[in-house]
């Protein structure tokens, strides 16, 4: 089993649900991804004023950012599920930390947009490699939690991200805070080291825990297979399942987490007076990601199939982003928050689903490139979806605070049809009776 045991070396002690710490420290990753990322978005308002950026000039450095980010998933993802989960996010994480690190270089559009499209080339494997690593270490059963606790790390960092970033850049300017998160980093890449390796090589994994984990894969996926080409990956509905499931709901969330202290200045509201309101959202996400994983493995432990389990949960998150609607119709800060919260927590519940279908549905060697395909759906889809926000908002600046309505109905209506979509593809078909793809 794991690698100490087949050497003549006395085994250390093994670390009681090894898989939960591993978990932990996925979910340190992605909170330290999110306050990198969350720089930009919180400073947006005072550097617009520093550099007098328009809405649209600031929506093309945050394209940049997922240009790179959008072509980084599908390409990152094959690489991690061709090196290895430990090799590739070590590779991931040196490399946007030393971007964050670097970005204090930047004076004006052209070099923030370079320093952006940089991080997120960097970035965009943090979502593949941490789906990977959840089909590596945890049980059919335990998945979508697993999943939700990675996945909360988006919400916690962007939560924490106003109260670590406005402090600092009060004291001592934009320059200083792009340095944290890529200390943070490092910091993090020397815990990753000395914790992460397969279940089957950990030196510090129980017996019964490796067992307990590798139960329930197929016995086919004993053995290594080569990597699938994408090609024949494309031919699978299931496949478009997983991309949609991304695609048409991860660019409402990162219009949340990018514009969201924009839009509260487009309502009248400082941002002072409304600092609850940007990261009560992220605290409901953050909910929700558990809800969405704790319920599913629920009902999958009350008989429901994995399936039935996970779709359960898509439709009510597609239900629920709807209500981003009703905020058009007013402007109390109270309302918008608690709306915007509900609306979030349903998202998270949608993500997580959407997290960890590739896991349920795809062998260990397939995973990532999946994953990595539908990061880079949504990453299109934000592209397009920031390109078109900061061209209408900046055209309707003339009726106030409506300027963001059309946007903030569109956010509301696209995951719908994406858990439509679905609910369609991802079904077992002739692929899953030829083992291409797993039994859901």
């Amino acid at each position: 089993m794991a690698l100490a045991r087949e050497t003549g070396f006395a085994r250390p002690r093994a670390i009681p649900s090894l898989r939960w710490w591993i978990g932990g420290i996925l979910f340190a990753s992605t909170v330290i991804n999110y306050i990198d990322r969350q720089t930009l978005s919180i400073l947006a308002p005072f550097l617009k004023q520093q550099y007098h950026w328009t809405n649209t000039d600031y929506a093309n450095i945050a394209i940049a950012f997922r240009v790179a980010y959008s072509i980084g998933q599908t390409v990152c993802g094959r690489q991690i599920d061709r090196l290895g989960t430990r090799l590739g996010l070590t590779i991931s994480v040196t490399w946007y930390s030393i971007v964050s690190l670097l970005t204090p270089l930047a004076s004006g559009i052209a070099s923030f947009a370079a320093f952006r499209f940089l991080l997120g080339a960097g970035e965009s494997a943090n979502w593949p490699g941490a789906s990977k690593a959840v089909s590596e270490w945890f049980p059919n059963r335990e998945r979508g939690l697993a999943a939700a606790l990675y996945d909360s790390g988006s919400s916690v960092g962007g939560a924490i991200a106003p109260f670590v970033i406005l402090p600092i850049y009060l004291r001592w300017g934009w320059r200083a805070v792009f340095v944290i998160p890529g200390l943070l980093g490092f910091l993090w890449l020397i815990a990753w080291r000395k914790m992460y390796y397969p279940p089957q090589e950990h030196p510090r994994v129980s017996d019964a825990e490796c067992q307990m984990i590798l139960a329930d894969r197929p016995a086919t996926e004993a053995n290594k297979k080569p990597l699938p080409r994408w090609r024949d990956l494309l031919k699978l509905p299931q496949t478009w399942g997983v991309i949609v499931s991304k695609g048409l709901t991860d660019p409402v969330w990162f219009f949340v987490t990018d514009w969201f202290p924009i839009y509260l200045i487009a309502k009248g509201i400082s941002l002072q007076s409304g600092l609850m309101a940007i990261w009560l959202p992220f605290l409901a996400a953050d909910l929700g990601n558990f809800f969405g994983g704790g319920v599913s493995g629920y009902l999958i432990r009350r008989g429901w199939s994995l399936g039935a389990a996970r779709k359960a949960l898509v439709v009510f998150g597609g239900v629920g982003v709807m209500l981003l609607i009703p905020t058009i119709f007013t402007v109390n800060l109270y309302l918008i928050t608690l709306l915007f919260g509900l609306a979030t927590f349903s998202y998270a519940s949608f993500s997580t689903i959407a997290n960890v279908l590739p896991t349920d549905l795809y062998s260990n060697e397939a995973v990532a490139s999946v994953s990595g395909m539908s990061g880079t759906a949504a990453g299109i889809g934000t592209i397009i979806a920031f390109k078109l926000i900061g061209r209408f908002s900046d055209a309707r600046q003339a009726v106030g605070t409506h300027s963001f309505d059309p946007i903030v109905i569109a956010a509301g209506l696209i995951p719908f049809v994406g858990m439509i979509l679905v609910l369609l593809l991802v079904r077992n078909t002739r692929a899953t009776d030829q083992g291409l793809v797993r039994r859901i």
